[in-house]
């Protein structure tokens, strides 16, 4: 493997513009952070009545290990922001990377009833979270705020669970995996 080197006497490459574009359109910043992989997971909580809610996220990331907080967010058109909004507790199972069809479920809008055939398994707390999951992560409904088009969530830990396994991964508006992972 060979390792691209900067001539420090070269001018750096430039972008379009000197440095890049101030205008620009949403699918054109879409396409941009598309550049940056990310995990895929599923957050599920369970309503007041007993029906289990869960959609596909990429939006998921660590905010605090002291307090342990974590955040994922959620358009603010969608049907159950209302859901997760109110919640008192939701998991997020975070995939393995044989489980594309897994997200693609729960991505779709046309699937009304999520978890039918879906292996589950229930937290202490009674929230579903996903079986085969290479991690799950139990979160009390810390806080939330409204930020442009999305609803930021964010989770205290309260309970983890993992097994061993490669995670999916999302990039370029692609499923992919991890590929000849080195320690560093």
């Amino acid at each position: 493997m060979s390792i691209n080197t900067l001539d420090i006497n070269d001018p750096m490459p430039l972008f379009e513009s000197e440095w890049g574009a101030t205008e620009f359109e949403t699918r054109a910043l879409r396409t941009l952070l598309g550049k940056y992989p990310t995990g895929v997971a599923i957050v599920a909580t369970r309503t007041a009545d007993g029906r289990n809610v869960g959609l596909t996220i990429n939006s998921f990331a660590s905010l605090s290990l002291e307090p342990p907080l974590v955040l994922w967010s959620l358009v603010n058109h969608s049907p159950n922001l209302s859901v997760f909004r109110d919640c008192e507790y939701f998991t997020i199972s975070i995939l393995a990377h044989d489980h594309q069809e897994l997200a693609l479920h729960f991505a779709s809008a046309r699937v009304e009833n999520k978890f039918r055939g879906i292996a589950v398994q229930e937290t202490p707390e009674g929230i579903p979270s996903i079986g085969g999951a290479i991690a799950t992560l139990v979160c009390a409904n810390h806080q939330q705020t409204h930020l442009g088009d999305h609803l930021l969530v964010i989770g205290q830990v309260k309970r983890i669970a993992s097994i061993e396994g490669k995670p999916l991964v999302f990039h370029g508006g692609m499923f992919t995996g991890l590929h000849d992972v080195h320690e560093i």
